[in-house]
Parts: structure tokens; C-alpha cells; sequence
């Protein structure tokens, strides 16, 4: 199902520029057309996978392991507040985990390959809401968040990851 695009009253200001790299065609479309970019990735010689652009930055596979993870709490976020949970949410520390995830030490092939399985489940999630559920609201990190955002969130946070390959680490996807 195609949503539209999520006022700016439905997320945090923070998030704005994820929004904003999702096209009109929205993220449902955007994430499938990911997946293929992702693949990409796979061949990467592991020198080039283990490449970081400068000091205290993050390599190519610790960069695509963060989308992985950043997706898999984007996608539990959306589960429980699709689903009416009004529970708060609490935030994470992306460098905190990058710190001690295992991504260096696994071959780009398999790191790619977790974030696709990834991706694939937050399709089906995603695939799953309807009119009814993807409007509704809680609270995620001290903010208020709609469902509807944290779709075009997950897709604009990898696009987001994906041009800083292309920019900064000199990736072709």
C-alpha cells in the first residue's frame, strides 16, 4: 500500500531530512529498489568493505551492520505503535552498539546479506499496515512519532547511508 507522505507534526524535526530523500512514489517502493542496491554491496573486495574514510568513522560493513540495526528498532518501533501500544519507547545509542557489534570481523557478503534479510522482514511489516493502523502515534525516544513516519524514516535513513558510500567512501551501488 502506498501512504502518503507524513506531516512534519507526525515525527521529530531531526527526522526531516530522512523524509525528505524518500520520493513521492514512498518508501514501500523505495525500500524494494534498495534491496537490489544492497546486493550490490556483496562483491566488494574486503579491503574496500574494511575501508573507513577517516579516523573514528565507521567501514564500509560497520556502516551497512548500523542500517541493519538502526532498521531492526525502526521496525519494532513501528510494530508496537501500528499495532495501538502506547508505551514509551527509549532511544539507542548507535555508537554504543557499533562499538560492540561483531560487523568488522564478518565477511561484507554476510553482513549484506543480514541487512536484506532485514529489509525483507520490514517489507512484510510494512506490506501488512493499512489505513487504519498506519496513522497511529506513540512515543519514541522522548518524541512523538507516527507510524506512517518511521516507514518513510527507514527508507530515507538507508538512502541517507547509501550516498555516503557513493560520497564519501567512493561505493557504486
Amino acid at each position: 500500500m502506498k501512504f502518503t507522505r507524513p506531516d512534519q507534526s507526525e515525527f521529530a524535526p531531526f527526522y526531516a531530512g530522512y523524509v525528505g530523500k524518500v520520493p513521492d512514489s514512498g518508501p514501500a517502493a523505495l525500500m524494494k529498489e534498495q534491496i537490489g542496491q544492497l546486493d550490490t554491496l556483496r562483491a566488494l573486495p574486503e579491503d574496500k568493505a574494511n575501508y573507513a574514510y577517516g579516523a573514528g568513522k565507521w567501514s564500509v560493513k560497520e556502516l551497512i551492520g548500523h542500517v541493519a540495526d538502526a532498521e531492526r528498532v525502526f521496525s519494532y518501533r513501528l510494530t508496537r505503535i501500528a499495532r495501538g501500544d502506547k508505551t514509551p519507547l527509549s532511544g539507542f545509542d548507535e555508537n554504543a552498539w557499533a562499538k560492540t557489534a561483531p560487523h568488522a570481523r564478518r565477511r561484507i557478503a554476510d553482513v549484506v546479506d543480514e541487512m536484506i534479510a532485514v529489509r525483507r522482514a520490514t517489507l512484510a511489516l510494512v506490506d501488512s499496515l493499512d489505513e487504519s493502523t498506519i496513522g497511529n502515534v506513540g512515543l519514541a525516544n522522548n518524541n512523538s512519532i507516527s507510524a506512517r513516519a518511521i516507514c518513510w524514516i527507514m527508507a530515507g535513513h538507508t538512502k541517507h547511508h547509501l550516498d555516503i558510500l557513493a560520497e564519501r567512501y567512493g561505493v557504486k551501488y
